[in-house]
């Protein structure tokens, strides 16, 4: 399985989303300086998760997410779940 992830930085409010196959561990390597760009936000804690079958497909939705470029568009994902 591979999973689509939106993470919300405690110090400044800001979104991150990103894909992988361990959720667990992808944020213990976003709040220990593991991961250049988002560094400065930590520590990051997860608010939505998505599960695909497939890395293709959990690419696809990321990138739809980050193409909304809408805080109140991730905001209204985020609700929903």
């Amino acid at each position: 399985m591979v999973y689509v992830y939106i993470l919300r930085s405690s110090k400044n409010g800001s979104y991150y989303i990103g894909c992988t196959n361990s959720v667990e561990k992808r944020i213990i390597q976003h709040n220990s300086d593991r991961v250049r760009s988002t560094r400065a936000g930590k520590p990051w804690i997860l608010l939505h998760t998505e599960e695909y079958s497939t890395l293709a497909m959990a690419r696809r939705r990321e990138t739809q997410i980050k193409r909304w470029k809408s805080r109140a568009a991730i905001e209204r994902l985020i609700k929903k779940s």
